[in-house]
């Protein structure tokens, strides 16, 4: 048969006709796409890792402002304060939960307040803190303690070094460039963990009353000892209020990614410029030595 008669053949099937494909844009698997995204990256928020931001000198010399961080979420399990924003009322316990370390660099979120401060875990629950003199008593032990000479920290625009904080602190180094001069002691807690703390001079802080840490609470410091609002101040004045809940810990620092002195502005060529170099991926964790 020819191709024509098979054409002209009334019992063949007729041709099929080619579908009409939209060439608008489909909205709704837009936003659909979106939500779950957003759903994905605060799921990642809550439970496993988030980025965090130092602003303030108080864990210095080790965390500098601008310094930009990972903290992880799950290391103590996870309460009312773990997700995201912080929409939570107060929810006692933990779920999966543990009690950080002695020397752990920790996020926590003082009682009544929504604000997350970066701290170090001193004390633990059944613990007696004193701190005399600058030197911290753990239990009536004092806790080891050596100086450990100056050391001279870069002066930027995240690193002021101001007089009222650093009185006599503020040198020019050989090179021209400013520097804060600070006093660096090396202290080891009972379980080895180790770590540098600066001491700028007499403070308030360098005496706090002996206190029983109590059961499901830790007490935490700054490393600047004379410019940090930690567990030795009331929350009236931008402290803690003595030892936080375990409840109010939001998780472990973990390593620094970037650092920024704080000289970059909206001309995307001054970004590179204002990475300080040498401190992307510095681990957080203490060091360990042979507990005493």
């Amino acid at each position: 048969m020819a191709a024509e008669d098979l054409a002209l053949d009334p019992k063949s099937e007729p041709a099929a006709t080619p579908e009409k494909r939209s060439t608008g844009t489909d909205w709704w698997g837009e936003l659909k796409g979106i939500f779950w995204l957003i759903l994905v990256v605060l799921g990642f928020h809550s439970l496993l890792a988030k980025p965090f931001y130092i602003p303030s000198e108080s864990m210095m010399p080790g965390l500098l402002v601008g310094d930009r961080l990972v903290v992880t979420k799950y290391p103590y399990g996870y309460s009312f304060i773990s997700p995201t924003f912080h929409l939570l009322p107060f929810i006692p316990g933990r779920l999966f939960g543990s009690m950080p370390e002695r020397g752990d660099v920790v996020i926590v979120s003082p009682p009544g307040s929504r604000t997350d401060y970066i701290k170090r875990v001193i004390g633990l629950p059944g613990d007696v803190l004193e701190v005399r003199g600058g030197t911290v008593f753990l239990n009536d032990v004092p806790v080891q303690r050596a100086a450990a000479g100056n050391r001279l920290i870069p002066v930027d625009a995240n690193t002021r070094c101001d007089a009222m904080h650093y009185p006599d602190a503020l040198v020019t180094g050989d090179n021209g460039a400013h520097y804060c001069r600070v006093a660096i002691f090396r202290e080891t807690l009972p379980n080895g963990a180790s770590y540098d703390t600066i001491d700028s001079g007499y403070t308030r802080g360098d005496n706090f009353e002996p206190v029983e840490i109590a059961d499901g609470h830790v007490f935490l410091m700054g490393d600047n000892r004379d410019n940090s609002a930690d567990s030795r101040f009331s929350v009236e004045e931008n402290g803690l209020g003595g030892a936080v809940p375990w409840e109010n810990i939001g998780g472990r620092a973990e390593f620094i990614t970037f650092s920024l002195d704080g000289s970059a502005t909206l001309n995307p060529l001054s970004w590179w410029g204002s990475v300080r170099p040498g401190r992307t991926g510095l681990s957080l964790h203490p060091d360990r030595e042979a507990a005493k």
